[in-house]
């Protein structure tokens, strides 16, 4: 994918402002994910937006599949078992209960709980400091177009999604 063809990602100056009043608008924008996954890479704590990502992706799977049980394993593995390689930072009752209920079968709902306590955790911090962050800033002063110190490290990973 060359330049030209990742600029359609680029955000609007109205959709960056959207960013700055709704983290969910943030998330729920491939640019605006993506920069704010390159943000969290800088504080060490992008396993919070790839596990949400990975919650997301989940919930689209059809319950009672093979493929379904094994990738509810492979997040859980990942991302909730303590000591795990990306261990997301929850609370002992949600990781129970998200333990419990990935043992009575995997439905694609069965990590709401966990995925929502991240994300109250990214919304209350990551989320507050990004938007006060140069990356940000530099997004919204420019208007959302291509000039951010940042683009660089964006654009590789765009391209290779």
């Amino acid at each position: 994918m060359d330049a030209a063809s990742t600029s359609a990602l680029y955000p609007t100056k109205e959709e960056v402002r959207q960013w700055e009043q709704s983290f969910e608008s943030l998330l729920n924008h491939k640019y605006g994910c993506l920069l704010f996954r390159t943000f969290l890479k800088g504080e060490f704590s992008d396993e919070n937006v790839d596990f949400w990502l990975e919650c997301e992706e989940f919930k689209k799977m059809k319950e009672g599949k093979k493929a379904t049980t094994q990738r509810a394993y492979a997040i859980y593995n990942e991302y909730i078992a303590e000591q795990s390689p990306k261990e997301v930072n929850l609370d002992s009752d949600t990781r129970a209960a998200t333990k419990a209920a990935l043992e009575s079968g995997a439905k694609p709902n069965m990590f709401t709980l966990a995925q929502g306590r991240i994300e109250q955790l990214m919304a209350k911090d990551s989320y507050r400091r990004f938007l006060k962050s140069k990356m940000f800033l530099d997004l919204l002063n420019d208007g959302g177009t291509n000039t951010s110190s940042s683009d660089a490290t964006l654009q590789v990973e765009i391209t290779s999604t």
